[in-house]
């Protein structure tokens, strides 16, 4: 298995199909923002990753300056994560985090954010929830922080 960033991809367009064709309504509005080119001014500076099994998506994320939350004093921000349902109960989206979390100790970020409307799943990985929020979309989303 490789992590792969997607803007660093020789083959974007089989990347983006597979996100598109993730089942979870999160990945065709992800595949949106690339098509139409507003990954960036949606999200701000950032990478989006992907675990990858050959030619196929095993897990994707972003980590980027923005994500669901409107506040500007927090950031980075690890959002949009999927993993394909076939892989799911193996941490493959740990990787993923981990090299988050790689990419903020080589920036100098201190914190990590996730907003998400799980419980129990980024604990185990060492995010510890801050607080509940109202998202973009007005749901109600809870905040989850790793100090690096």
């Amino acid at each position: 298995m490789e992590i792969i960033n997607y803007f660093e991809s020789e083959n974007k367009p089989h990347w983006l199909a597979e996100i598109k064709a993730s089942e979870w309504s999160a990945g065709p509005a992800l595949a949106g923002f690339l098509e139409s080119g507003t990954f960036f001014e949606k999200l701000g500076d950032g990478v989006l990753l992907m675990l990858t099994d050959g030619d196929r998506l095993v897990s994707y994320l972003t980590f980027s300056f923005q994500d669901c939350v409107d506040d500007k004093t927090l950031y980075p921000w690890i959002g949009f994560v999927f993993t394909a349902p076939e892989y799911r109960g193996h941490r493959y989206a740990g990787r993923l985090i981990a090299r988050c979390e790689e990419l903020a100790r080589e920036r100098g970020v201190k914190n990590i954010y996730i907003c998400t409307d799980h419980t129990g799943l980024y604990e185990k990985y060492g995010y510890e929830y801050k607080e509940n929020c109202v998202d973009i979309y007005g749901d109600d989303s809870r905040i989850y922080v790793k100090s690096i």
